[in-house]
C-alpha cells in the first residue's frame, strides 16, 4: 500500500477551496482512493462553501475568492 499527496479543488460559488488528501494505492482494484477521513473532510468543506460559513471551511483548507475578469 502507497500513499500519495494530493491538493482537491472545491469550488462553490466565488469561492475555491484548497484541500490537502492522501490518494491510497494498493493493488486492489478499487485503487487509488480517499480514506474515510479526508472524503469527510472534503464533504465538510464543500458544504461549509455552501453554507458560507467560511471559518468553518477554513479549519481543512485554504479559500481563495474568485473574482471575474474583464476581457
Amino acid at each position: 500500500m502507497n500513499k500519495r499527496h494530493l491538493v482537491k479543488y472545491i469550488h462553490e460559488g466565488e469561492y475555491v477551496a484548497e484541500v490537502d488528501v492522501e490518494l491510497i494505492d494498493t493493488a486492489e482494484g478499487w485503487s487509488p482512493y480517499l480514506s474515510l477521513e479526508d472524503a469527510d473532510k472534503l464533504d465538510e468543506v464543500r458544504m461549509a462553501l455552501r453554507s458560507g460559513d467560511l471559518k468553518q471551511a477554513s479549519r481543512h483548507s485554504r479559500i481563495y475568492r474568485m473574482t471575474p475578469i474583464p476581457v
